[in-house]
């Protein structure tokens, strides 16, 4: 059993098809399946049922693979100790940001960190939180921005900044002329929130929640643009993390609120047993200075 052998071992599973697990080993298909008959020859056990049509893992198979990950992330840590003991502020850097931070928030985090770090190699991936806690703790990434607090025993984060929330409303709403709002004005509004899955969503709910406002019941969007035309065109109002303010339509008014400001804290998350840890910090107190949010409010 080597290395290579779990990482075939976990392409079959992730992608449940020997070919797409092939290329993305970079290897022939009968190369990888004959490798893999042969672990599994070894160790007189069964991976994966095959027919002509799917892919399955067995129990034991299930079992085997989430032991494989494990063993090729220590191996990695390995190879990232070796690699950033003269300097950890070096090589690729494997980030996750979710998709209501990510297009506001990296046109600026982008040039800062190329500025700050520049024999980092930054590789960026989008996806919902549960898909970048998921990919952290297996090893797909070595860290990412998350909204706060994110529960999980393999991870630990700093906080980077707190980030308001403003109201969005169409210009003839009925509270498009105010000025300033309090939580309770939106009493006997509709709100707009996002599909599930969002943690966006999840907080907007708690705001929804502390005054007793429903969401819109037909009605989920699966971006904060689809979120901004949908205010736009209607009677409702959702709410805009700060950094996504546009003041480019003209159907549209932002109007701030009273404290408490309804916020969320983006933060940054890695594993436990990383051996970045100072360069993460490093990006805290170089590109976060004083923890305040990109755009100075």
């Amino acid at each position: 059993m080597n290395l290579r052998d779990l990482q075939y071992l976990v392409a079959v599973a992730d992608n449940l098809h020997f070919g797409r697990a092939a290329r993305q080993c970079h290897v022939s298909q009968p190369t990888l399946s004959m490798q893999l008959k042969k672990l599994e020859s070894n160790l007189s056990v069964q991976f994966f049922e095959r027919n002509n049509k799917a892919v399955f893992l067995t129990p034991i198979g299930k079992q085997v693979v989430a032991h494989a990950r494990r063993t090729l992330e220590e191996a990695d840590q390995i190879r990232q100790i070796a690699k950033s003991a003269g300097n950890p502020m070096t090589g690729d850097l494997r980030m996750g940001v979710f998709p209501t931070l990510a297009p506001y928030l990296l046109p600026s985090l982008v040039p800062d960190m190329k500025t700050n770090f520049p024999g980092l190699n930054l590789l960026l991936i989008e996806e919902k939180t549960s898909a970048l806690v998921l990919g952290l703790v297996e090893g797909q990434m070595d860290c990412a921005l998350l909204a706060m607090p994110v529960v999980n025993d393999h991870l630990e984060g700093i906080r980077l900044f707190e980030e308001p929330f403003m109201l969005a409303v169409g210009i003839h709403h009925p509270l498009a002329k105010r000025k300033l709002l309090s939580i309770e004005d939106l009493k006997g509004t509709t709100m707009l929130l996002l599909d599930e899955g969002h943690c966006l969503r999840d907080q907007a709910l708690m705001v929804c929640q502390s005054i007793g406002l429903g969401e819109a019941k037909n009605f989920r969007a699966t971006s904060l643009e689809t979120l901004r035309h949908m205010v736009a065109a209607g009677n409702a109002v959702t709410l805009m993390p700060r950094l996504a303010i546009q003041t480019d339509n003209p159907h549209l008014r932002y109007i701030p609120f009273k404290q408490p400001v309804p916020s969320r804290v983006i933060g940054l998350y890695w594993r436990k047993t990383s051996a970045r840890i100072s360069l993460y910090k490093a990006i805290e107190e170089k590109l976060f200075p004083g923890n305040v949010c990109p755009d100075g409010s």
